[in-house]
């Protein structure tokens, strides 16, 4: 016990801000531990209400700090700061990994380290952050963590809408567009995803939480490799 107090007191330290105890533990309880334990509440709620925060937060931030940009720009700022892949990296950046509570299987398939795992927590944390310190520091917790990423819009535009990207990138090159198969595994309450991409004669292949996040990694690859070989 002693060490997971130690744990979640030096993630406290990284944050910066005073979470209530018990909110803390909920974000960080995915629903595989939830599945594995009695069906005990997991951080999906507080995810969708730090979705919400995290948006409101750059939207404004962006809009008092860029007057001249138009709607596109600042559409295109706030998609690559709140990407799956952008909020991961900011949770890697704290070592969120060490401290979330999975199920077993999550846990030997490398849930530790996954994109959507890693993103969906930090929206649950902020979540926590605004039912335990307010919205003000909720929102000044979401600044801190996404600033630097505001000056690098471009860094996560691809990863951001993948597809989108590697059907535009197709076009260029004059290859087909892209085509998806997906299949399904695992229990109904932890079923993985995985996604194969075919654009001409290159396929990659990704998996995720749901369809639609083994095709945005599919589509990430399949993107890297086709920019590399035009």
């Amino acid at each position: 016990m002693t060490e997971v107090i130690f744990e979640r007191d030096a993630l406290i330290e990284k944050l910066g801000v005073d979470i209530d105890p018990e909110l803390l533990s909920l974000a960080l309880t995915h629903r595989s531990y939830s599945y594995e334990h009695g069906q005990i509440p997991h951080n999906e709620r507080l995810e969708f209400l730090g979705d919400s925060v995290l948006g409101q937060a750059v939207t404004v931030r962006l809009f008092t700090t860029l007057p001249d940009a138009v709607e596109g720009e600042l559409a295109k700022r706030r998609a690559s700061v709140v990407s799956t892949v952008a909020l991961a990296e900011i949770g890697r950046s704290i070592e969120l990994g060490r401290h979330l509570l999975l199920g077993r299987g999550e846990n030997l398939t490398g849930g530790r380290d996954k994109d959507s795992i890693l993103a969906d927590t930090m929206e649950a944390i902020i979540g926590a952050t605004y039912l335990s310190a307010g919205p003000e520091a909720a929102t000044d917790l979401v600044l801190r963590l996404v600033g630097p990423l505001l000056d690098d819009p471009d860094r996560y535009g691809v990863a951001s809408d993948p597809k989108t990207s590697l059907q535009e990138l197709a076009a260029r090159l004059g290859r087909t567009a892209p085509s998806y198969s997906v299949r399904a595994e695992g229990p109904d309450h932890d079923r993985v995803f995985t996604a194969t991409v075919t654009v001409g004669d290159l396929s990659a292949s990704g998996a995720g939480s749901s369809k639609k996040h083994a095709e945005m990694a599919a589509a990430l690859i399949a993107w890297g490799e086709l920019s590399a070989n035009a």
